[in-house]
């Protein structure tokens, strides 16, 4: 007879391989990671209001308590790097400069949207900005992130493809095919575990006999390490440390990001899965915008001048939410675009 599974451990922060204290950034870029992340929360909180509204339909996964993860490893990046992600995307979307308003009109199902309203909040693209996908298949992404790392290395740039995917994702099958021939072929590629601690309603504790991600690519010869993903400076560290090895030649890279939804895994999750005291103790600890704050207000920049940013970021978001209600629905023509035809039927 099969063994009842064991409850799920507490969740318990676990500590960066770095020191304490992270390189610090300059109050310049403080600023800009504290901008970033807090368009990514308006945005985020703006679009579970419009989904709670039925103005979003479909799934829709949010962003928020992992706004440092992005921010932070855009920060290390030069334009030409691409990005990669699963369906917990638009953060990513906005890191990378893509329009609030398209990505808004997108999720509304929209003509406005960056695919023409046919995507939805899943599958976006920007190949001006270098970023080829949210991908709604667990995993489907990590091969096609190896693969735009081995058309760099073909190409013969110095481009590097930033793969990102959870921790439920980690324990995919495609994920070790990926790393075995990136380590075969010395691809330039980062692998970035968002290990939010909890795939789906399951806690990594009860679904992966490793829960150190960082270490999955031990047999592969990948070096690998934990990040605070919590903690934009961090993330920002490792990033250049892990971007510079991948651009001397020295193949791909594991980064475990340790960080944390405050948000169930959909729009349809209660998460009553986990305490909300854990979830509170998270948010009042280590929320990665609060101290990016705190830290502005300790070199000089006023309160007054930080809520005017915030006044500004929400009238970004507010005038995102109004171009994507007022862009029509898609034409009923739009199903027969940007659709590929089997071979057979071209023939």
């Amino acid at each position: 007879m099969a063994k009842t599974p064991p409850p799920p451990k507490a969740v318990v922060k676990k500590k960066s391989t770095k020191t304490d204290s992270p390189p610090a950034l300059s109050r310049e870029e403080d600023l800009k990671a504290y901008r970033e992340m807090l368009l990514i929360r308006r945005f985020e909180e703006k679009a579970g209001q419009m989904y709670g509204m039925g103005l979003i339909g479909g799934f829709c996964h949010l962003y928020i308590g992992q706004e440092a993860v992005i921010v932070g490893l855009m920060g290390a990046t030069k334009q030409g790097d691409q990005i990669v992600t699963g369906y917990r995307d638009h953060g990513h979307m906005l890191a990378c400069g893509m329009d609030p308003k398209g990505v808004m009109a997108e999720l509304t199902g929209r003509e406005g949207g960056y695919s023409k309203g046919k995507g939805g909040s899943m599958h976006m693209f920007s190949v001006e900005k270098a970023f080829y996908g949210g991908h709604g298949i667990v995993g489907a992404q990590v091969p096609i992130g190896t693969g735009l790392a081995f058309a760099n290395k073909y190409r013969g740039n110095d481009n590097v493809s930033l793969t990102f995917f959870g921790d439920g994702a980690a324990n995919q099958g495609q994920v070790y095919e990926s790393f075995n021939m990136a380590e075969l072929w010395t691809l330039p590629v980062v692998y970035v575990i968002e290990n939010n601690q909890y795939a789906m309603g399951t806690s990594v504790a009860r679904a992966s006999a490793q829960t150190n991600l960082s270490k999955r690519g031990v047999s592969f010869n990948i070096p690998g390490e934990q990040v605070d993903g919590m903690d934009v400076r961090a993330v920002r560290a490792a990033g250049e440390k892990a971007i510079s090895s991948c651009r001397a030649g020295k193949g791909p890279y594991i980064l475990e990001m340790m960080t944390y939804r405050y948000r169930g895994h959909s729009m349809s999750d209660p998460a009553k899965y986990r305490a909300k005291e854990e979830v509170n103790k998270m948010r009042q600890e280590h929320d990665p915008i609060e101290q990016v704050r705190l830290r502005l207000l300790d070199t000089g920049t006023s309160e007054e001048a930080l809520k005017e940013i915030d006044k500004e970021i929400r009238g970004i978001v507010a005038e995102a939410a109004e171009f994507a209600q007022a862009s029509p629905q898609p034409d009923p023509s739009e199903l027969w675009t940007d659709v590929v035809a089997p071979f057979a039927a071209r023939t």
